[in-house]
């Protein structure tokens, strides 16, 4: 028979697949003898089970009743009791943290009899009615399905009505007027009375949280952080613990670190009399954590206690839930805390240096990612002038944007290519996609703890919270500053994260520290540090080369700088824009013998100045040059702009220039409905003759005068857009015949190896047959992946990607992420038959997906050689290759 409820006493932190996170690290503490609140755990199991056939699993509930019956004998209480009741709290609890995802009823077991008995048992009416309030609340907008602003406008009637700024100053009576009110919204909107069954709100309310995990923002949390739909969340039940109780008593939230930064100490928030979910929401403003240790010495020190403990426990950031219930410490949740890409680094290289964790799990928790964040520039400080406001810097990075007001605003202005800030009073769960779709996230209200500063650290985006000197009105769409500034909705403003500030209009930027180390080498702080120590230990793990993509000397001395260990794509049509676009226009119309020799000659010394310049910044290091590649309408005039000014001159009654008739006519010939897939390539180079030899000349030369110089010239020519292994033969004769020339003319002897490019399905199947003549295959997954799929890039990301994300066909781009599935399985076949054929054959990747982080995983997995990228995405490949090396220990944080 399955089992579907585990105790507390049962479990641990390596059970979070079945307990979730939530239960699983619960566990962990009770082992670890700190002070829980006593529960149990439904498993996912018995989650999956419900979702699969929308009924209750078998037998589940009779395990929920035996477990809540060993929790009421501990307690000495029972579930609901008129005269002592024992109150459960209900929460979600997946294997990943999803925080504010999906749902939590706290409270359960009050209704109309037993908050009179918590109420004398407490001593404390408004206590009872306040908690009862709460209860009725998110039930009846969890459970029961009632709009929750139903209940938010209820309490603003009567906040309004007894004169009150907040729930606070509402008394006893208010409450109790309250939960009669809020009892009426729900049975107006049901048809049903708020149940008073204590067994049957707790049946209920878990089968409320396992619906939630196919709520909607539930489904957008996951699609956007990749985690899989069929995993299911646990649901924990506990024995409820009150910060409501008085000033004595109250709720916060901890890290072991700060999240931002990643400085040492016990940072947080903290809000006497509430419970936690006031903490996290932001309904009133917190107080920093070290107000605890003035009102309360004797927990703030255990609390301090605790969580060295868990850290030295977790061997990481500890993000720690608690209650002090009238001068009692309990610990109600910990987690491994999400953190910012500055923190992460820091903290990664202070656990190392503290013995805590080795350099290469220093090194696995940290991503590539969270280096490419780091490398974002920053507001330049000194040219803003004066802040609008300031506030919490929750979530650090500059960010510009037009200020609205609602998710749905944010989401429909970014949809058509708008960058927009969101500005809310408070964030809810129901915000996330207008944060995923904003820039930047900006508060009048929360903490570093907020719903607002975690969701935005673990997406990456740019946060400030608690900008108490703003007054947000939503209804009428702008905020007030302190110094009476309006913005209205569509104003632009800037957001620093790091600062905690917001300034008018789009402050300037300058380069990031992490950028000027990159770029010089200066270290300037514990960051640099950090990033230098662990790209210092990938470079000495990692197996794969990281090579750059760069078509000038400038982009090849940059790459260089950023560790490339050579020039992995060089594409050569890029050096024919500009002036010299009508030198190709040229050739490829060319009608005699004589007008291409006379294209050829003039675009021969331009290239090899080109190669020369390229040879000398990467001197000593590989440089792969492709033969040129580009769709012939690239460099052929406009078809239709060249028939409209032929057609303008004759209406006008004159004759059109004869050079555009010329063009015209030469241009209609060479139309193609799909130049993508039409005359580029090696089939350039086989049907224009000469072009293949002034390249191959051209590069030679360039080696010869390096040479020369006394440098060490290492050049590799690449044939792109093979289909057949007769193209590469050709092709192949061709560039060798011109470099024997060259050695000879010169007396240097000039060796370049020759490869190709996969990026045909053809070539990727009979990869056997092209390997015998070629020394390299460097994939370009940018067309192997449009030719697999049937995709135009050009038309497919605007037309229809957004929806496949939206529907989960895609977890990501596939021009973003590698396809492992399809693209992927031609490139580990072309590798393994490619290296059977011909052994030692080298092999990398040249499309974008060289510096995807996790398609560098994929890479090294297959046995590649290396990965070449932009150069600015060097240092992230480099970072990455190191974490693949690392492999079979997992690149997670515990």
């Amino acid at each position: 028979m399955v089992r579907y409820v585990y105790d507390f006493a049962e479990g641990g932190r390596g059970m979070a697949g079945l307990l979730g996170g939530k239960g699983a690290n619960l566990a962990e503490m009770t082992r670890m003898g700190l002070p829980v609140p006593p529960g149990f755990i439904v498993s996912t199991e018995a989650c999956r089970a419900f979702l699969a056939t929308g009924a209750e699993p078998e037998g589940m509930f009779r395990e929920i009743s035996a477990h809540l019956s060993a929790v009421e004998a501990a307690a000495g209480r029972r579930l609901g009791h008129p005269d002592d009741p024992l109150l459960v709290s209900v929460r979600s609890g997946a294997r990943s943290s999803m925080p504010g995802m999906m749902e939590t009823i706290l409270d359960i077991g009050l209704n109309d009899a037993s908050v009179l008995g918590l109420a004398e048992v407490s001593g404390n009416e408004r206590f009872a009615w306040d908690s009862y309030r709460r209860l009725v609340q998110m039930f009846g907008s969890t459970v029961m399905g009632v709009e929750a602003s139903l209940f938010e406008e209820a309490m603003a009637v009567l906040k309004e009505a007894r004169d009150a700024p907040d729930d606070m100053h509402l008394e006893a009576l208010d409450l109790a007027e309250l939960v009669e009110m809020y009892k009426k919204l729900i049975y107006d909107a049901t048809g049903h009375d708020f149940p008073q069954s204590p067994a049957g709100q707790l049946r209920r309310a878990v089968l409320a949280v396992f619906r939630s995990w196919n709520g909607e923002r539930a489904r957008l949390y996951r699609r956007r952080e990749h985690i899989p739909d069929d995993l299911g969340t646990a649901v924990t039940v506990q024995r409820m613990v009150f910060g409501n109780l008085g000033p004595g008593s109250g709720s916060g939230v901890a890290f072991t670190r700060d999240p931002a930064t990643g400085r040492p100490g016990l940072y947080g928030d903290y809000l006497p009399d509430a419970q936690g979910e006031d903490v996290v929401a932001g309904v009133r403003n917190t107080v920093a954590l070290t107000e605890l240790h003035r009102l309360d010495p004797h927990a703030y020190d255990q609390l301090r206690q605790y969580a060295k403990a868990l850290e030295g426990h977790y061997r990481d950031l500890c993000d720690i839930e608690f209650t002090v219930e009238r001068g009692r410490l309990w610990m109600l949740q910990t987690r491994v805390g999400k953190r910012t890409a500055e923190a992460s680094f820091t903290i990664a290289a202070e656990l190392a240096d503290e013995g805590y964790i080795t350099t290469d799990e220093a090194l696995a928790r940290v991503s590539g990612d969270e280096l490419a964040r780091l490398m974002f520039p920053r507001f330049d400080t000194s040219a803003t002038g004066p802040a609008l406001a300031r506030g919490v810097p929750a979530s650090p990075g500059a960010a510009v944007g037009a200020a609205v007001f609602d998710s749905a605003t944010a989401v429909r202005r970014a949809a058509a290519g708008e960058k927009v800030v969101l500005v809310r009073h408070e964030t809810t769960p129901d915000d996330l996609p207008g944060m995923v779709a904003a820039q930047a996230v900006l508060t009048s209200h929360g903490g570093k703890t907020s719903h607002a500063a975690v969701v935005a650290r673990g997406m990456g985006k740019v946060c400030v919270c608690g900008a108490g000197e703003l007054r947000v009105h939503a209804g009428t769409r702008c905020f007030t500053a302190l110094d009476g500034t309006v913005v209205e909705e569509g104003t632009v403003i800037s957001v620093d994260g790091t600062a905690g500030a917001v300034y008018p209009g789009a402050a300037p930027l300058v380069d990031s520290a992490v950028m000027r180390y990159l770029e010089t080498g200066e270290r300037s702080g514990d960051l640099t540090e950090a990033v230098a120590g662990a790209l210092q230990q990938a470079d000495g793990v990692r197996r794969l080369e990281v090579r750059a993509n760069a078509d000038t000397p400038e982009d090849a001395a940059r790459a260089r700088r950023f560790g490339a260990q050579g020039i992995g794509l060089c594409r050569t049509e890029h050096m024919f824009l500009g002036e010299r676009r009508t030198l190709v226009e040229e050739l490829i119309l060319a009608r005699t013998d004589h007008q291409r020799r006379r294209a050829l000659a003039a675009l021969l010394p331009l290239q090899r100045e080109d190669f020369t310049g390229i040879l000398a910044a990467m001197d000593g290091l590989p440089v792969t040059v492709r033969l040129l590649d580009p769709p012939v309408h690239e460099f052929l005039p406009d078809r239709t702009g060249l028939a409209v000014r032929i057609a303008t001159a004759r209406a006008r009654g004159g004759l059109p220039d004869p050079h555009d008739v010329e063009l015209l006519e030469a241009v209609s010939r060479m139309h193609e409905e799909n130049p993508m897939l039409g005359l580029r390539g090696v089939r350039l180079g086989l049907v224009v003759p000469g072009l293949v030899a002034m390249q191959v000349r051209a590069l030679a030369e360039a080696v010869v005068e390096r040479t020369r110089a006394g440098g060490t010239p290492l050049a590799e020519i690449m044939v792109p857009l093979i289909g057949c292994v007769e193209e590469l033969r050709l092709e192949r004769e061709e560039v060798e015949h011109v470099l024997a020339g060259v050695s000879a003319e010169t007396g240097v002897p000039v060796r370049c190896p020759v490869g190709t490019m996969i990026e045909l399905p053809r070539a990727a199947l009979t990869a056997g047959r092209i390997a015998e003549q070629a020394d390299f295959f460097s994939f370009g997954t940018n067309d192997l992946t449009q030719t697999t799929w049937g995709f135009s890039r050009d038309d497919v990301e605007a037309e229809f990607f957004s929806a496949y994300l939206e529907k989960g066909i895609f977890p990501a781009s596939p021009f973003e992420r590698l396809d492992r599935e399809g693209v992927g399985r031609l490139v580990e076949l072309a590798t393994a038959e490619g290296r059977a054929a011909h052994p030692g054959l080298k092999t990398g990747v040249c499309g974008e997906h060289g510096g995807d982080p996790d398609s560098i995983h994929f890479f090294d997995a297959t046995g590649l050689d290396y990965v070449s990228c932009s150069p600015f995405r060097v240092p992230v490949a480099r970072l990455e290759a190191g974490r693949a090396a690392l492999r079979p220990t997992g690149t997670e944080r515990p």
